[in-house]
């Protein structure tokens, strides 16, 4: 049996900056990664809950977006963090950018009657099933 190893590009890269000062920057080992969307669908009988954790952004930054059984929720992310000592700045990082989750459910929304809330960084959707929109069954001739 064959043993397989992760090639790593930069390995290299390490051995030849050794010993100097600046080396060079790999990305995603940054302490902070770029935010994502997590999300919790819940289904009854008569309505879908969904909850999606969007911390850093502001209500009016987040767009929602129904079409028939199809979802999709965006949002601008600002993130900002400084690390002062005294009256200087010694560490600041800062983050701005878009997350998008799209996803398809079951049953067909009633997007009159929908309804989103944001608090704390969580938003919370109630989607209503429409009536009627259950499977159709055909009978075979």
């Amino acid at each position: 049996m064959a043993n397989l190893t992760r090639y790593d590009p930069f390995s290299e890269l390490d051995d030849l900056f050794r010993g100097f000062v600046l080396r060079p920057v790999r990305m995603g080992t940054e302490t902070e990664a770029a935010p994502q969307m997590k999300i919790e669908v819940k289904e009854d009988d008569k309505a879908y809950s969904i909850h999606a954790e969007i911390p850093g952004a502001k209500k009016e930054d987040i767009k929602v977006t129904v079409d028939g059984n199809e979802v999709a929720i965006s949002a601008e992310v600002r993130r900002r963090s400084e690390k002062k000592e005294g009256e200087r700045v010694v560490h600041s990082e800062r983050y701005y950018g878009k997350v998008y989750r799209a996803f398809t459910l079951d049953s067909a929304i009633d997007d009159r009657a929908a309804q989103a809330k944001y608090n704390d960084g969580v938003l919370e959707l109630t989607l209503p099933k429409k009536a009627g929109g259950g499977p159709a069954k055909l009978t075979v001739s």
